[in-house]
This record gives structure tokens, sequence and C-alpha cells, in this order.
């Protein structure tokens, strides 16, 4: 039996255990429907960093801040399995190398693809942009709305999380750390 239908068969039981009849007629495929989205949801635990490059890290003299901001963000919160949405914004300073600025998206994409905290997904995404670049810094900001904090719990459907990760001279320099965080919130 392979893993769509393992799971399927996980949904049917959790359907008929909240008193719902798996048969009824808007019931017979969300089984499987649902367990085809969480593979989907959850794809990044079948993808590396070196896929995800597909080569594209590139001999550069540019030593400037590089920022890729704004980039949508998907995810599913390991403890309530309820998804948080938002956006993530990341900055490095090359040093000798530059990377496909979609390559940052999808680094995001395969961390985030996965069940996640935002305090580690924001480090995951940076030490793997450091990782890749050998930057000098790499700074990343994520800010999410949690639904297991919106739609149950402390029910609060305006709250943002804001959550950073500061490497090298992102960390150690106020000025180059003050530089990012203001021109993210810049439109």
């Amino acid at each position: 039996m392979d893993d769509t239908a393992k799971l399927a068969r996980c949904y049917a039981e959790l359907i008929n255990g909240i008193g719902e009849d798996v048969n009824r007629d808007g019931l017979l495929k969300t089984p499987e429907r649902a367990a085809k989205a969480l593979q989907f949801l959850t794809r990044g635990y079948h993808q590396n960093l070196e896929e995800v490059l597909n080569k594209a890290v590139f001999e550069s003299d540019n030593d400037e801040m590089v920022i890729v901001k704004d980039i949508e963000l998907y995810s599913l919160c390991e403890h309530h399995l309820l998804p948080f949405v938002g956006k993530v914004h990341v900055a490095y300073l090359p040093q000798g190398k530059v990377i496909g600025l979609s390559k940052i998206a999808r680094i995001a994409d395969m961390f985030a693809r996965r069940l996640q905290i935002q305090e580690q997904l924001t480090k995951q995404i940076a030490d793997a942009v450091l990782e890749v670049t050998h930057a000098a810094g790499v700074g990343v900001v994520i800010e999410a709305q949690h639904f297991c904090m919106m739609m149950r719990g402390v029910q609060k459907q305006n709250s943002w999380t804001v959550s950073s990760m500061m490497l090298g001279s992102f960390r150690e320099n106020h000025r180059t750390r003050a530089e990012f965080l203001n021109l993210i919130t810049r439109r």
C-alpha cells in the first residue's frame, strides 16, 4: 500500500472520529484529497538544498547587500497541524558568490513545507543561505499569522508573530542590521 492510501485511511478514521459519516456523498473522496493535500503541504521533506539550488550559485565581485523581501510563506504548525502564513525577507552580504534570486524563495519553501515552528524556520533559512553563499552575513525576518492562535485557543485575528535571525555581519554590525530592517519596511 502506498503512502497516499495509508494517509487516506488515517483521514477516514479522523472523519469518523469527529462523528461524521465518511460514506456521505460530500465526504466520499475527502480522505484521498486530504492525503494528497498533506503530501503537497509537506513536500519539503522530500527536497534537499542541492536539488533546490540546481547549481544556481555564481561567482561575483559584488559585496553589497542583496535582499529578497515579501516572499509568500505557507507552513503548518507542528503543534496543531494548522497553517501559519505570512512573508519572509532574506538578505545577505555576498563574499565572492551570489545565489539565483528565485533560489532564495525556493529555500524558504523547502523548509516551510515541513511541520514547523516559526522560530526554527527562520533559523533554517538563514543557515541554508549562509551555507550555500559563504556570505559575510545573512539576515532573515519572518512575519506570520498563526491559525492556531486565530481559529482556536486565544482566537486573536489580528496578531502577527515576527521572528528574526541575524548571522555574521548582520549580528555583529548594528548599521548593517539597521539597513536591512529599514529596507524591508519600505514599500
